[in-house]
């Protein structure tokens, strides 16, 4: 049995310890990375075997991990941490701490995974934690708290609520009362802004009026409340709204905590479309104003990251999702994106691109007819361009 813990322990070593790389990908908006930052095979052993022989003689797994993957991500004490979904192989998640001195490599986990109040009796599931750190000194973490619907018998029936806890250093957490938004039923992909809004807590949202289907609900929304100890919004607003024959024309919800610039907040969110293959999920930017962040000012046509290549293959195929980003002082940006519910990724790009990106990547004209005299302008300009530069065509 040692035998055979030591070689799982030297090939965990070899994981975690891989450098990573640019991967032969271009598109001047973000460089992807070779490897993916976090997988299952890089939770420790002594969270999935019981390394007693008297118990466990074959040194079998006892509690299997699934996937890591939907991570939170901020900057703390130097070192770039990241608040990963752990999935068991009994459909369960958890949250867990990896960190690293790199942005793109070496994440470990820390020795457990993070224990959240049990406060929710009838909680079954949390996942997608979102973490700020608020000007009121606090970190938070906004998260998917499911549980059973009680008024249906169908047993897939759930409800999603925004759960809240927060901490001072990622290792004991305080949690607070579920987020009630008056007019939506439920909630997912909520997440809240890093500052006050007049005085109050602002966060964005996704109203639904089911566990899967939208419904009626028409976007991200974005909404106050006067406290956070029991967070109440009573009206919401569409900030980035689903459109029809677009990447949003499913549903679309908040990615990472959006990014401060000069010319507003650039948010990374993910936008559902439905195929004959199923939910096809992606990731795109936009833009809201710093003092009116509800107010779109800037959205891009199309996505900013879709799924490439092994990417797409997973439990849930065809899918990439971020919750979390770091930004550096040098003005480096890291985006932590997961693809198909599986694994976790990182593109690096810089908070000027990201800016040029948004501002200046023209819309989503809408028509087919409208989008091929937009492509067919931005030919002409180069044809242009190239020979006032002496260029052959």
């Amino acid at each position: 049995m040692l035998n055979a813990y030591e070689k799982q322990l030297s090939e965990y070593e070899r994981i975690v310890s891989l450098k990573n790389s640019p991967a032969d990908f271009y598109n001047g908006i973000f460089t992807r990375w070779k490897n993916p930052v976090l997988t299952r095979e890089h939770t420790p052993i002594i969270w999935k075997y019981d390394l007693n022989p008297e118990t466990n003689p074959y040194f079998m797994e006892r509690l299997g991990i699934n996937g890591v993957f939907n991570s939170g991500a901020i900057k703390f004490n130097g070192r770039y941490c990241l608040m990963a979904r752990v999935e068991g192989n009994d459909r369960k998640s958890f949250f867990a701490v990896a960190e690293s001195d790199s942005p793109v490599d070496n994440f470990r986990f820390r020795s457990k995974p993070v224990e959240l109040p049990d406060t929710c009796p009838e909680e079954t599931n949390v996942y997608d934690m979102r973490l700020t750190k608020h000007e009121d000194g606090w970190i938070y973490g906004i998260f998917c708290s499911e549980s059973k619907d009680p008024a249906n018998a169908d047993l897939s029936a759930a409800v999603a609520a925004a759960g809240i806890a927060r901490t001072k250093d990622l290792q004991s957490w305080e949690r607070l009362p579920n987020l009630i938004t008056r007019n939506s039923p439920q909630q997912r992909n909520v997440l809240l802004l890093p500052e006050f809004v007049h005085g109050k807590y602002a966060f964005y949202t996704r109203p639904m009026d089911g566990f899967i289907d939208t419904g009626s609900g028409g976007g991200i929304g974005f909404g106050l409340c006067d406290t956070i100890e029991r967070a109440v919004i009573d009206d919401e607003i569409i900030t980035s709204a689903r459109k029809y024959h677009q990447i949003t024309e499913s549903k679309n919800g908040a990615g990472a905590v959006p990014i401060k610039t000069d010319k507003g907040w650039i948010h990374i969110a993910h936008g559902v479309r439905n195929t004959a293959a199923g939910l096809r999920y992606v990731i795109y930017a936009f833009a809201t104003s710093l003092n009116e962040p509800w107010r779109l000012i800037a959205e891009p046509g199309g996505y900013l990251i879709a799924p490439r290549g092994e990417e797409r293959v997973g439990d849930v195929s065809n899918v990439v999702f971020t919750n979390g980003a770091i930004c550096d002082d040098d003005g480096q940006a890291y985006i932590y994106y997961a693809s198909s519910d599986t694994r976790l990724h990182v593109a690096s790009t810089s908070i000027d691109r990201l800016v040029d990106y948004v501002f200046h990547t023209p819309p989503d004209v809408g028509r087919s007819a409208d989008c091929v005299r937009q492509r067919c302008d931005l030919i002409d300009k180069n044809l242009a361009f190239l020979r006032s530069a002496g260029r052959a065509e």
